[in-house]
């Protein structure tokens, strides 16, 4: 997928576009060979098993604005019990091939999330992906390259938004030259992996190493 395009480069934003439709056709290929106990089994999105997660990922090509925001005016406008309570009621109803279908036939779909733009809908693919796959302990499949242009992101505001709390913590890359935040408890691991963590998730032990690797694990 080669280096992430620099911000003054005129490529940037169809970089991204183009990152977008990748992760989701090969999230979908990645689907599409679930057996059934897999698409029951927990995420790391807390409740949820991977077919909610799936479910939820495609919300936004399925459904209109208009669609949106009657259901956000069901769910008494909070946007949490909205996306929780669409995604057990699709999950249900839609079958596995049409979970993994949904992303592959909408690759090119231009949603976005309300803040933060393509980069956000970008990452919204990438780390509910690994919400799945790490869950499901799949090997690793996310180019650095789409892992650094996330990476790149990450800020005190970005951090607060998804609950992350780094507080003490230095996070240092093992496959890129990402790094962040200072502080005596150094915690080392893999981009995708630190993704996770500053978009406030635990993964499953082994992943992290370091002294404050345990604060950020899900035994931990």
């Amino acid at each position: 997928m080669g280096t992430v395009p620099k911000d003054q480069d005129t490529g940037l934003t169809e970089w991204i576009r183009q990152q977008i439709a990748a992760e989701r056709r090969e999230l979908a290929d990645v689907f599409a060979a679930f057996t059934p106990e897999q698409w029951n089994s927990p995420s790391l999105c807390g409740g949820w098993r991977v077919r909610e997660v799936a479910a939820h990922m495609s919300t936004g090509f399925r459904h209109s604005t208009a669609r949106t925001l009657l259901e956000l005016a069901r769910s008494g406008g909070r946007v949490h019990r909205m996306a929780d309570r669409i995604a057990r009621r699709d999950a249900a109803a839609m079958t596995e091939r049409d979970l993994a279908a949904a992303l592959s036939d909408h690759a090119d779909h231009p949603w976005r999330p309300p803040v933060g733009g393509r980069i956000a809908a970008l990452a919204h693919d990438v780390v509910h992906g690994l919400d799945i796959t790490v869950a499901l302990g799949l090997p690793g499949r996310l180019p650095v390259a789409r892992a650094d242009a996330l990476l790149a992101g990450v800020s005190p505001r970005t951090l607060r938004f998804f609950g992350a709390r780094l507080d003490g913590v230095a996070l240092r890359a093992t496959d890129t030259a990402w790094s962040y935040g200072r502080g005596p408890l150094a915690v080392e691991g893999k981009a995708e992996h630190l993704l996770l963590v500053a978009y406030g998730r635990r993964v499953p032990e082994g992943l992290l190493t370091g002294p404050g690797a345990g604060r950020f694990t899900r035994d931990g």
